[in-house]
């Protein structure tokens, strides 16, 4: 019984993403920033454990944008390899 072997199907995105798409996390991280400028600077004035739980669970979204940034930089950054 002869079993046929599948390759992988390339990822046709990588060779086209250039470096001009880092504007996507950059935009995130703005408008996650823009979300959250209330209780930054209430957090600069009064930093309790009280206001860090507050503004986790009432920006979820925005923190998490935040905690994932490094990684949607990295993704989106340049596609060269050699």
């Amino acid at each position: 019984m002869v079993v046929p072997v599948l390759s992988p199907v390339p990822d046709q995105h990588l060779p086209s993403r250039q470096r001009g798409e880092r504007w996507f996390p950059l935009l995130l991280l703005l408008l996650a920033l823009l979300d959250l400028r209330t209780e930054l600077l209430l957090l600069i004035d009064h930093l309790t454990f009280t206001s860090i739980g507050f503004a986790i669970r009432h920006h979820l979204l925005a923190v998490v944008v935040l905690a994932a940034f490094p990684s949607l930089w990295r993704r989106y950054g340049s596609s060269r390899r050699s």
